[in-house]
């Protein structure tokens, strides 16, 4: 075979696996869910951060045009809760919105439990709880089973007047609490209304 053949074949190889691997890549976008839109009482994921370490990790998207508490802290830094719902799971997810109004960068490592084995992301909101004041206990943010937090992570570097998602899932209170306190580290708490 001549070499000017070698290299229309090996051109047409390269090509070859080019097309399969943008085939691969377009089918690997799918949504995954079947496309029903039904609540499996699973965790919600639909949006992807990135971890410390790099890792995608994915969070519930938030419903920013609903507002059902805010709290302004130090740095100019305001977080904005947008829903809190009861899942059928028995958890309850929180979704916000972390916004830097300050003019420096804005690493949340504050805002992180100090639990050992939660403190492997240094920007996480797991140091968040929920308290139910007339019931006189304090939810903690759910943790997997590698002891990782249920709740985003990869929070670091904030940008001045950027705004990134959160959510943090906890065990769902009693059915007859309907309003919590929901804290968090170096943040004033906010009274908010648990929904479904």
């Amino acid at each position: 075979m001549s070499i000017r053949h070698t290299t229309k074949a090996r051109r047409g190889a390269a090509a070859a696996a080019l097309a399969a691997a943008l085939a691969l890549a377009v089918a690997g976008c799918g949504s995954g869910d079947g496309g029903d839109g039904k609540d499996s009482g699973a965790p919600h994921k639909s949006t992807e951060a990135k971890t410390d370490d790099g890792q995608g990790e994915t969070e519930p998207a938030a419903d920013s045009e609903k507002v059902i508490g805010e709290m302004k802290g130090p740095k100019n830094i305001v977080v904005t809760l947008h829903s809190a719902e009861r899942d059928s799971g028995g958890f309850v997810t929180v979704n916000g919105t972390v916004t830097n109004r300050g003019s420096t960068l804005f690493n949340p490592i504050d805002w992180r439990s100090p639990e050992v084995e939660l403190a492997k992301s240094r920007s996480s909101v797991s140091g968040a709880t929920l308290i139910d004041a007339k019931g006189k206990k304090r939810y903690l943010v759910l943790r997997d089973t590698d002891g990782q937090c249920l709740c985003t992570t990869g929070l670091s570097g904030i940008k001045e007047n950027e705004s990134r998602p959160f959510f943090a899932q906890f065990p769902a209170p009693p059915k007859s609490v309907t309003e919590v306190d929901f804290q968090l580290p170096t943040m004033p708490s906010v009274s908010i209304k648990l929904s479904g």
